[in-house]
């Protein structure tokens, strides 16, 4: 527990340093700040400060800087984050407009998101992330199946929300158009309106209670779409990678080239999505609290967006550790409540 002194030098160097990279002194707290607090009273509570890990001096003579508890601390302080402050104000007109430039693009679901990752790094700085809804957390519109070559099979795959997938597999080679027709007119019919995650609870319900009296046509639609919905990981769209890179933060080339190994691997920022992808409200992840070691250097800001109450992916922030906290929280939390509206 630090005490309120403690909390305002900790919170007036996070502050300075986010707007300035550099190490920051007891002089210029006491300048800038109107804490009433002597010079010699800054310097010892900077050096307990240090003591207790929220900041590091980089060199014997030079000031402090923050750690990643230091960061930590501050973005726990934050107040009202859905409410832009002061400087914030120029942006929050500017997802106003963006909101509306949202509504007329809702049917083209590649296009939104696009204009989302675009948006959130250009506003930023940063780089901004989106995942598309999960095929298994949509609702179910149609399916189709196309008999390509041979014995394999094209299933193309409609959700409500306007995702399309698209799968090739192998099916048994003495079904026809035909019946590949009848089987996805079943499905169309039986299962439109529900989420895919509905739709396999029925199926293997079905299966085992009813198995004994189902005829050949059920059989092939449960193993056809049970294949059909098997798709591969999501894709993830990501605008900024370049921009941010300019920043003082990243002015080491080894440090450029790791970090942009990590970012380029989608994988890798699926892999820290995807566990942040329950959270309630915005998650923030700061260095070395990221399990994926590759993002280790890096802070992220992420939110949920929804479909009523159903989760369907997330919108995400990702930069340097000396992040502007204050404006990526309010940032990504106000898309993603825009996304989640336009969903809605």
């Amino acid at each position: 527990m630090l005490d309120d002194r403690s909390k305002q030098i900790l919170c007036a160097i996070v502050q300075s340093y986010i707007s300035k990279p550099e190490p920051v002194g007891s002089r210029f707290v006491t300048k800038k700040y109107s804490f009433g607090f002597s010079p010699a009273t800054v310097r010892n509570i900077m050096a307990d400060l240090e003591d207790l890990g929220f900041l590091s001096q980089p060199h014997t003579s030079a000031g402090r800087v923050p750690t990643d508890k230091g960061y930590r601390f501050y973005v726990d302080c934050l107040h009202d984050i859905n409410e832009p402050n002061d400087s914030n104000v120029d942006m929050g007109e500017f997802l106003c407009h963006f909101a509306e430039k949202l509504e007329g693009i809702r049917n083209d679901i590649n296009g939104m998101f696009s204009e989302v990752t675009n948006a959130l790094s250009v506003m930023s700085n940063y780089i901004g992330v989106i995942t598309p809804p999960k095929p298994e957390k949509t609702t179910f519109n149609r399916i189709d199946f196309i008999r390509y070559k041979g014995d394999r099979v094209v299933a193309i795959l409609l959700t409500e929300e306007g995702v399309i997938k698209n799968k090739i597999f192998t099916v048994d080679s003495r079904l026809t158009q035909e019946d590949l027709n009848r089987i996805a007119d079943y499905l169309n019919s039986e299962y439109s309106g529900h989420t895919i995650d509905e739709i396999k609870g029925i199926l293997v319900r079905k299966a085992h209670r009813e198995k004994a009296v189902w005829d050949k046509l059920i059989t092939r639609a449960i193993k056809i779409y049970g294949q059909a919905i098997s798709f591969a990981e999501n894709d993830i769209f990501v605008s900024g990678l370049y921009d941010v890179m300019n920043l003082p933060d990243f002015s080491d080339i080894s440090r450029i080239r790791e970090i942009s190994k990590a970012i380029k691997d989608k994988h890798t920022i699926l892999k820290l999505l995807d566990e942040l992808s329950d959270a309630e409200g915005v998650s923030v992840v700061i260095g070395n609290e990221n399990p994926v070691e590759e993002l280790k250097s890096l802070s992220v800001v992420a939110s949920t967006y929804k479909e009523k109450d159903r989760p369907m992916g997330v919108v995400a922030l990702i930069g340097p550790t000396r992040m502007d906290y204050s404006k990526a929280i309010y940032m990504v939390d106000t898309i993603a409540k825009c996304i989640s509206r336009t969903f809605d």
